[in-house]
């Protein structure tokens, strides 16, 4: 028996009923053999992880724009922090950790330089509108490998596209891994405000706070376990009422305090009329876009969608530097 099957097997023992078992997923866009030693969502897994799109996640903003300090969160981070949130969760609770994990790590990986506000500036320029959600299943189906894509199954898509508050993931690892970047985020941008001098964790009112915890760790120990023990035994995700409400309290005093804060917000109409300069410089200039996106040009693609593309696809240091070559004067050598 191949190590594939033992493992396939293992599942079929050990996860509950209503977990989604490697043997049994709905299969990839284009068909493949299957690999002798991994199960088809480890080997989701391992191709995001492998991809150009995941490494550059290290140099996207999280919250912060080009913060001043080495312990802030990025893209990358708070992606890993998702994972492993989402990992603890669908332990506990007898699901698919590769899945989650597959999931998890590929949530964001279309997302623009500058966090939301680049993903802002694409949908208010981008006549076909821009959604990280959707830009990161299209990373994954049509722009990763050269063009060629990661050819990954369908629940791991399905959990990619479907990983907002908005969405409705089709399987429960999906579903844990929507939950779990809501309680990332909560987690990490308070701790990244707080080292930033822009909140205390005093400010936290207390009726949230004898809810939800008096501390960062607290409140993320509160999240996971409740999770846990709503969900336990039964084929769904989510939080007990008292801590859902309290979450949405406190995702509005987030909004209030940091989201909008001029401290911390500061530097994003920058960044938003960055991102918008060079969306109407390349479309103009659509032959200055490397071959394998000019490709999708002859399969139907529209120029905005490709400038979309390659804008989405930057870092944020690599957006400014292209910004500066082409709109910035330089000495004269």
């Amino acid at each position: 028996m191949l190590i594939r099957e033992e493992l396939e097997n293992r599942e079929e023992e050990i996860l509950a009923p209503w977990a989604s078992f490697s043997s049994r997923s709905k299969g990839r866009l284009h068909p493949e053999e299957q690999c002798d030693i991994r199960p088809v969502f480890q080997r989701d897994r391992d191709r995001i992880l492998h991809s150009k799109s995941f490494r550059r996640l290290k140099d996207k903003t999280q919250v912060f724009i080009t913060p001043d300090g080495d312990h802030y969160r990025t893209r990358m981070t708070h992606t890993l922090e998702v994972s492993q949130n989402a990992r603890t969760i669908a332990k506990a609770l007898r699901l698919n950790e590769d899945l989650t994990e597959a999931i998890a790590l590929g949530h964001d990986i279309g997302h623009t330089p500058f966090g939301h506000a680049g993903e802002r500036a694409l949908n208010r320029v981008c006549p076909e509108g821009f959604d990280h959600s959707e830009q990161s299943l299209r990373t994954v189906d049509l722009l990763e490998k050269d063009g060629e894509g990661l050819n990954l199954t369908f629940e791991t898509r399905d959990g990619i596209l479907n990983h907002q508050t908005s969405g409705s993931p089709s399987t429960l690892e999906g579903a844990i891994v929507r939950i779990s970047d809501k309680i990332a985020y909560f987690h990490h941008d308070m701790d990244d405000a707080i080292r930033g001098g822009i909140i205390r964790e005093s400010d936290v009112p207390d009726d949230i706070a004898d809810v939800l915890g008096h501390s960062l760790n607290d409140r993320l120990d509160t999240f996971i376990h409740d999770i846990i023990r709503t969900s336990q035994g039964r084929p769904v995700i989510e939080m007990s009422p008292q801590v859902q409400e309290a979450a949405v309290r406190f995702r509005t005093f987030l909004f209030e305090n940091v989201y909008t804060n001029p401290a911390a917000k500061g530097e994003e109409p920058k960044a938003e009329h960055l991102v918008e300069t060079l969306y109407e410089y390349y479309l103009a200039h659509i032959d200055s876009l490397p071959a394998n996106l000019k490709k999708r040009l002859d399969l139907g693609d529209s120029k905005e969608r490709i400038t979309c593309d390659y804008i989405s696809a930057m870092t944020d240091r690599f957006a400014i530097d292209r910004y500066e070559e082409l709109f910035i004067p330089h000495s004269w050598q």
